[in-house]
């Protein structure tokens, strides 16, 4: 991953600070964002004291088109220029897992939710495209809740239901290949925590998609635990 530049949103923590993490270790050129400044500065010089790349970070709402463009312009002037991946990861879940029946939502968290889980990704991706290099790669990060109904997950599944859907309009209209990548169960603050996969155990997903993902096969679908695991063998 020498001399590639890579934006993670919402990376403090879970996915997002592992998948930062791996492709810095990979020498890669990260560049991270969350909303709580301090946490995304002291996240970055944790990161960055042992990585083989870099890792720097930028204090940013993915709810706020402004922040992310002021993001992705300091992304493409760190490292080699241009972005070569983006990684819409920010995500919220008001509520618990089983627990947030959508007949109970209520109109705020389910506007923040989209706002942040769906347009959020539309932000990112969008802000990212002016400065993109060749052979970009745009991933998002998802899970089967998107397509396999369960009860108690209200706005959280209706959100990332959205969030695919953004993700294949953009490998459809943007000269970038997008993927979805379901990363299953991982144990996150958003999950609960207690239950899945640790969140460095399926970071590699996300180099693997950069590197050997088929645009051709995979670009705008859903790469499943299933599919990254048999090909990458």
């Amino acid at each position: 991953m020498d001399e590639h530049t890579v934006v993670v949103t919402g990376a403090t923590r879970g996915v997002g600070r592992a998948v930062a993490a791996t492709f810095a270790d990979e020498g890669a050129d990260v560049v991270i964002c969350a909303r709580d400044g301090e946490l995304v500065s002291e996240t970055a010089a944790e990161l960055d004291a042992d990585a083989a790349g870099s890792v720097v970070g930028q204090r940013a709402d993915v709810r706020d088109e402004f922040d992310v463009e002021r993001l992705m312009e300091t992304a493409a002037s760190h490292g080699t220029p241009g972005i070569d991946v983006v990684v819409a990861n920010a995500a919220v879940f008001h509520g618990g897992p089983g627990e947030s029946p959508i007949t109970a939502e209520s109109y705020s968290a389910f506007d923040d939710t989209v706002q942040t889980n769906v347009r959020g990704v539309f932000a990112t991706l969008t802000e990212a495209l002016p400065h993109l290099a060749d052979d970009a790669t745009l991933l998002v990060p998802s899970g089967s809740v998107a397509r396999d109904t369960k009860p108690g997950l209200g706005a959280y599944a209706v959100s990332k239901a959205g969030a695919e859907a953004v993700a294949r309009q953009f490998h459809a209209d943007a000269d970038a290949a997008a993927y979805v990548l379901d990363l299953g169960l991982v144990a996150t603050e958003l999950t609960g925590g207690e239950n899945g996969r640790d969140p460095a155990d399926v970071a590699p997903m996300f180099t693997w998609a950069v590197t050997e993902a088929d645009p051709d096969e995979h670009g705008g679908d859903v790469i499943d635990l299933r599919t990254w695991k048999r090909a990458s063998r």
